[in-house]
């Protein structure tokens, strides 16, 4: 009963004019960014991290305002996928298996309002699990000390990187680099300064908002100027938008089975949105999949993936909100706009901030019918945003990072530091190295030196104080698996994921 008294409270919160107005509006942004091939809701939010700080919004509508963009750009990059068969996003790539398919066959308007309910059945019931799942991690979290918490920061590194992961070294390769930014300004224990190389600008530290807006918006711009932006396609048909009632029939028990699998995906440290939607579509096809339709255009294989990664997406939230270890990269990304809001996710976030969460929570609830309204009717509105050429897109995509970040600190030198960060994002990625890891050692890097010399301090330096816990040596353990199985399983993943993929392509095109 205490939780529904406290998500009632959380509705009045969100149900004012500025939080509805603020969560259609991101919910709106979110589709279009989805539907844009390439842009996904890591870049997403990024972008939008400085119009959230521009228009000087408190902490939690700018939450809303973000998580309904990070909801919303789940819902979007179907659009794409469906119609031009080129994902908007890793997640939706399974969604291309059958709703290209059923495009060709002049079912798009289906593909896409079936597409639409099974991602509001994916989101609704994974945001219903996360109003029962959190509060109960939260119990558990109080009873961490400082060792419990340094070995909960190196799960989130070892698993980040995700049993789909293509190079695990690449990933234990960013988190250093992360860490190692985190590194920079004054010590706060003895106060010396590291690696600041004089930069009074340095002293502080890095400011991850500079970071992530940098190695996100500003690297997309780069690898734009590359490939000099071939236009978007055009000339999409879509037919009706409607579902036949046989179809929702046919097709409920999939994007029930999908949800419950990918929000366990999602809950899981790295796991992620793209493993939710594999894992959905190979276990409906294998369940299902009698007559072999599944990659010819079956409902079904279009329900399965959107309800997986949907689900997997609300699922993320939850470590993230309860114990303060992002799910996903888009997580990072936000615990990092919790961290510059100064609202410490994790335990303490329930008690110290609950009008913040169960707020945000709500509005998320709201932010799903708005989508469901949003994507069925309006879907031929972000269908003309494929149109919109990227040499248009882009240049916003930078005035908008740079005007941002210049509001929030008003100084030069941040706006060169994000050009930096933009130009290492760029190498990385046409290294194939993730950044989100990075990103992760920045905002965890001093938490976790924290508690490893406060673990130290209360042991006397006796080291084994880290694994003195039955609690930390569960994580631990946990930590150690997390790494070693996508150095085991990963590849493994990896090529089954591409041979779907491949397999089906060849199956609807044997030309």
């Amino acid at each position: 009963m205490d939780t529904l008294a406290l998500l009632a409270q959380g509705f009045a919160v969100a149900l004012t004019p500025e939080n509805l107005a603020l969560a259609f509006l991101g919910c709106f942004l979110g589709t279009i960014i989805g539907a844009l091939p390439g842009l996904g809701p890591s870049n997403g939010v990024a972008i939008l991290i400085p119009l959230a700080f521009t228009l000087g919004l408190p902490a939690t509508p700018a939450l809303i305002l973000l998580t309904s963009v990070y909801y919303g750009a789940m819902y979007g990059g179907r659009i794409s996928s469906i119609l031009l068969n080129i994902p908007g996003d890793e997640p939706a790539l399974m969604t291309t298996l059958d709703g290209y398919p059923m495009a060709r066959q002049g079912k798009a308007g289906e593909a896409l309002a079936l597409s639409g309910v099974s991602s509001f059945v994916g989101s609704f019931f994974a945001t219903c699990g996360l109003v029962l799942l959190a509060p109960v991690l939260v119990k558990l979290a109080l009873l961490f000390g400082p060792a419990e918490y340094f070995a909960l920061f190196t799960l989130a590194f070892a698993t980040l990187g995700g049993i789909s992961s293509r190079n695990q070294s690449k990933s234990a390769m960013a988190a250093a680099i992360g860490l190692g930014l985190a590194m920079i300004g004054i010590d706060g224990s003895t106060g010396t300064q590291r690696f600041t190389f004089g930069e009074i600008h340095l002293l502080e530290g890095i400011d991850f908002l500079v970071a992530i807006v940098g190695l996100f918006a500003i690297s997309e711009v780069f690898l734009f100027l590359e490939h000099r932006g071939a236009d978007a396609a055009v000339g999409v048909s879509l037919g009706r938008i409607t579902v036949p009632l046989a179809t929702l029939a046919k097709t409920w028990m999939t994007m029930v089975r999908s949800t419950v699998l990918g929000f366990v995906a999602g809950v899981l440290p790295g796991a992620g949105a793209s493993l939710g939607s594999f894992i959905a579509y190979t276990f409906e096809k294998r369940l299902v999949d009698k007559a072999g339709t599944f990659g010819s255009g079956d409902p079904r294989g279009v329900a399965a993936p959107e309800a997986g990664n949907n689900a997997a997406a609300g699922g993320a939230l939850v470590p993230m909100l309860s114990l303060g270890v992002p799910g996903s990269g888009t997580t990072a990304v936000l615990l990092a706009m919790l961290l510059a809001l100064n609202i410490t996710p994790g335990p303490l976030l329930f008690q110290n901030n609950p009008d913040v969460v169960w707020g945000l929570i709500a509005a998320l609830f709201i932010a799903n019918f708005m989508l469901l309204l949003m994507n069925i009717p309006m879907v031929g509105l972000f269908v003309r945003v494929l149109m919109v050429p990227p040499h248009i897109l882009m240049p916003a995509v930078a005035m908008i990072s740079f005007v941002g970040i210049y509001s929030i600190s008003g100084s030069t030198f941040d706006l060169m530091l994000m050009i930096g960060f933009g130009a290492l994002g760029y190498v990385l990625r046409k290294l194939d190295v993730p950044l989100v890891p990075i990103i992760l050692g920045i905002l965890l890097g001093n938490q976790m030196e924290d508690n490893l010399r406060r673990a130290l301090t209360i042991s006397n330096g006796e080291w084994s104080a880290l694994v003195a816990s039955p609690l930390s040596i569960g994580i631990w353990s946990l930590a150690v698996v997390g790494f070693v199985a996508p150095l085991v399983f990963g590849k493994v993943v990896q090529a089954k994921m591409s041979a779907t993929v491949r397999r089906a392509a060849a199956e609807a095109d044997p030309d």
